[in-house]
């Protein structure tokens, strides 16, 4: 089944703490994955920023806001147990309890309208279910999205001498050969609009990598990859990387996986990313933080 959302998460939640005992949220989420005979690569699946698991933030938010709505509340940090009116609402044997049913309570009605969180008429029900963090990781692919695709369309657009100054920089953001200064000596030009040189592995040089980049609009497919094998060993060379702004074909990376040289291909929408996480041609335009409460700061001495 899939993972549920965080309101089909809030009852079984609430009947695991009926117990009275104290509970972690990692006793929580064993448990309920259990209940929803979740498997093990959906306990796995991430949110997009690969910082978390996303049934850890279901879990998690369920628990939120119910403590929000007074029928769990925390005990210490990571720790929550069941409140008076947690079990008074247990009696009720109510079928479900989610967002509607938490309205019922004040300190819930208080908090939605702090957080200025409202219905929207037409909005997709999948995106009601979403936890604030998922909204907030979803808006953030799609701005990252968009970034990959104007930067992608910008690199096409500049001189092939300013591509070839790209992949040297990114490639020694990326840890690879040695200073940057290094770097450029290592990779020389070819006059094709891409650059085809060696670069080392690490700082000190233990090993090198061929490269070849094209900045194509093409897809690249399994003759040009052979060709590139081939130099490999003309080079006597085990490692490779072929970068190009267009992309691969599926024959292309049977090739790869199928010959003995070790050769990683990188398209536009790769480099683009990578160029994002190393810093290379973007800048940071405004950076939030989220924060949370430190149980530990109020806890007594």
């Amino acid at each position: 089944m899939a993972i549920p959302d965080y309101q089909t998460i809030m009852l079984p939640l609430l009947k695991f703490a009926e117990d009275l005992q104290e509970h972690s949220l990692w006793q929580a989420i064993d448990a309920l994955a259990n209940q929803f005979n979740l498997t093990d690569e959906e306990q796995r699946q991430l949110l997009p920023s690969g910082q978390q698991t996303i049934f850890y933030n279901r879990v998690g938010w369920a628990r939120t806001y119910m403590k929000k709505a007074g029928l769990l509340e925390s005990t210490r940090r990571g720790y929550f147990r069941i409140t008076g009116r947690g079990l008074e609402a247990l009696k009720q044997t109510p079928s479900k309890i989610d967002n509607s049913y938490l309205e019922q309570f004040q300190e819930f009605r208080d908090f939605k309208a702090l957080t200025r969180e409202k219905p929207v008429e037409g909005k997709e029900v999948e995106e009601q279910e979403k936890t604030p963090l998922e909204v907030l990781e979803s808006a953030y692919q799609n701005l990252r999205n968009g970034l990959t695709n104007d930067l992608l369309q910008q690199i096409k657009a500049s001189p092939p001498s300013l591509f070839e100054n790209i992949v040297v920089e990114l490639l020694v953001k990326m840890g690879y050969g040695g200073s940057r200064k290094d770097a450029g000596k290592a990779i020389g030009k070819t006059g094709d609009e891409g650059i085809d040189g060696i670069i080392k592995e690490d700082r000190l040089g233990l090993d090198i990598i061929y490269i070849q980049a094209k900045r194509w609009e093409h897809n690249v497919g399994r003759p040009e990859i052979q060709r590139f094998a081939g130099a490999l060993q003309g080079q006597r060379a085990r490692k490779g990387i072929f970068i190009t702004t267009s992309t691969f074909s599926r024959d292309a990376y049977d090739y790869v996986d199928a010959i003995d040289s070790k050769i990683v291909l990188i398209d536009g929408e790769l480099l683009a990313q990578s160029m994002i996480d190393n810093n290379v041609g973007v800048t940071s335009d405004r950076i939030y933080e989220i924060k949370r409460i430190d149980l530990d700061y109020f806890a007594e001495e």
